[in-house]
């Protein structure tokens, strides 16, 4: 079994956070601008809490148009105590067993919304997406207790440093960690303190102390190595083998040879910046319609330095006119207000858009119907393009698998079966992914209609078990709602023998008696 040194898990997090720092002014923009009370760059290393982080910031529309956007992601992917997947058997599962497992399935979804509900999923969700809109999601998902049986925890990027693998796929998470001294080995129960660490927390038990977590994927034995250390004195407090990952790490769209992802915050940089600027400057020039500005003639009697321009002031001067000018004159403003309001409004608009935020009917429109919503949803999708597809990649598939994997460590459940799209799939039923699939689904609709207008061959030409089956699917019907083959047949003998005795009857022959 290969176990890394601590040595070498910090030379490897040095060289990942080397590559992390190239993106570091792009990223520290968006959360300066969008995501302030967020932004970690440059208040980490300063240790500084409760500052004010909204200073540089004149303009709202990046910060609002960013939360609606999380929100709407939220919403049609992720919709907070709605089931937003369901568990389905794969391709290599028997056709004969397909039925019953997918059963029994129905209850493993139904137990795993359940569990989540107890937890912090939507809260960690929500900031999970705020830190995608820049470009790039962490979510870490781990055992909890009784109480909180899974602990979603979302993590700044600036947090964390990250290695990637083979096929574009993130295998090594590198995260800081500042944490009292004296709740080490509460957090890690198994944690060996060194002699140096052990006297400084005896010591000064609530000073910070700087760890790195470290968690990597070793290819050749199938497992990840997780790792707790202290670089102060490159000791090792915790070793643990995992049989998964517990991060979660998502990107909106990443460019090739890139392993930090670009959201649409980074193409709306430009605006945003444009836009805060010209509001400061706005800003400047009504403080300046307000308040005025003015020149006095220092003449020897007006004191310039001792003049106060407020409400009621009486201003001695020398003269206040004449051949030579005024003592004191106001100083013509310049400066085009409506102007600056046109070019704000373009630059909102622009904003708006590349944020997904100019799709929505404004709050005081009138109740849309469950139409206008399908079709919105299927816009939203269209607008988010390739991205989609990779979120259902990295984040719902991942965050599905993950989550069981905790429940049957914790034995909450016992998976029979692995989550990997061939023994047990993760098929999407939130309302942006039933959009999409209701396109589907007025496709047959449509080709019934047909089928019924071309006579009886065009209806007896559709196999109506399998139509069922398609609409069930495409609408996120569970199964267990749909009656088994062998009910239907049951069923069907039953009717049967009732109509056999209605015609004895009629005929006045002996009943038949119904089975019971």
């Amino acid at each position: 079994m290969i176990r890394l040194q601590p040595e070498v898990v910090l030379k490897r997090a040095e060289k990942a956070e080397d590559r992390k720092d190239e993106w570091r002014s792009i990223y520290e923009d968006c959360y300066t601008y969008a995501l302030p009370q967020r932004n970690l760059y440059g208040h980490y290393e300063g240790g500084g809490r409760g500052q004010s982080k909204m200073d540089n910031v004149f303009d709202s529309t990046a910060i609002n148009s960013t939360q609606r956007f999380a929100n709407r992601l939220q919403s049609a992917i992720f919709p907070p105590y709605r089931n937003w997947c369901s568990l389905q058997s794969g391709t290599d599962v028997p056709v004969e067993q397909i039925d019953g497992l997918n059963r029994a399935l129905d209850l493993y979804t139904d137990k795993m919304f359940e569990v989540i509900r107890q937890t912090n999923f939507d809260l960690a969700m929500s900031e999970f997406l705020l830190d995608l809109a820049v470009g790039t999601g962490v979510m870490l998902i781990q055992g909890g207790d009784d109480v909180t049986p899974i602990r979603f925890e979302a993590v700044p990027p600036f947090l964390v440093a990250l290695e990637q693998g083979p096929h574009g796929k993130i295998d090594n998470v590198y995260r800081k960690i500042r944490i009292k001294g004296e709740a080490i080995q509460q957090q890690w129960s198994d944690a060996k303190i060194p002699e140096p660490l052990a006297e400084k927390i005896k010591t000064k038990p609530t000073d910070d102390i700087d760890l790195l977590e470290a968690t990597i994927y070793i290819p050749e034995d199938d497992y990840w190595c997780y790792h707790i250390i202290w670089p102060q004195q490159k000791s090792e407090l915790v070793y643990r083998v995992l049989e998964s990952s517990p991060w979660i790490i998502a990107r909106y769209i990443v460019c090739a040879g890139e392993i930090w992802g670009r959201g649409p915050l980074l193409s709306a940089l430009p605006d945003i910046k444009t836009i805060n600027h010209t509001k400061k400057m706005l800003l400047q020039n009504a403080s300046i319609a307000i308040s005025g500005m003015y020149t006095a003639a220092d003449d020897g009697v007006l004191n310039p330095s001792t003049i106060r321009i407020q409400p009621g002031a009486i201003i001695p001067v020398a003269r206040n006119g004449g051949p030579q000018g005024a003592s004191l004159a106001p100083l013509p403003r310049s400066g085009d207000f409506n102007l600056a309001q046109i070019v704000i409004n373009d630059l909102s608009m622009g904003i708006k858009k590349i944020m997904l935020d100019d799709t929505l009917p404004p709050d005081s429109a009138s109740a849309r119907s469950a139409t206008e919503i399908n079709s919105r949803m299927a816009e939203l999708a269209q607008n988010l393009g390739s991205a989609f597809g990779r979120l259902l990649t990295e984040a719902l598939i991942p965050i599905t698998s993950r989550i069981l994997r905790v429940m049957d460590e914790r034995n909450i459940i016992d998976m029979p079966m692995r989550v990997d799209g061939r023994e047990i799939k993760v098929v999407p039923i939130s309302p942006l992914a039933r959009a999409q699939a209701q396109e589907d689904l007025n496709s047959v609709m449509q080709f019934m209609q047909l089928a019924g207008g071309m006579g009886p061959n065009g209806m007896l030409s559709i196999n109506q078990d399998e139509l069922i089956a398609f609409v069930a699917d495409r609408l996120g019907v569970p199964q267990k709602i749909l009656n088994s083959p062998e009910q239907k047949a049951e069923m069907m003998l039953m009717a049967k023998q009732q109509m056999e005795q209605m015609a004895q009857q009629s005929q006045g022959g002996p009943a038949i008696a119904a089975p019971q």
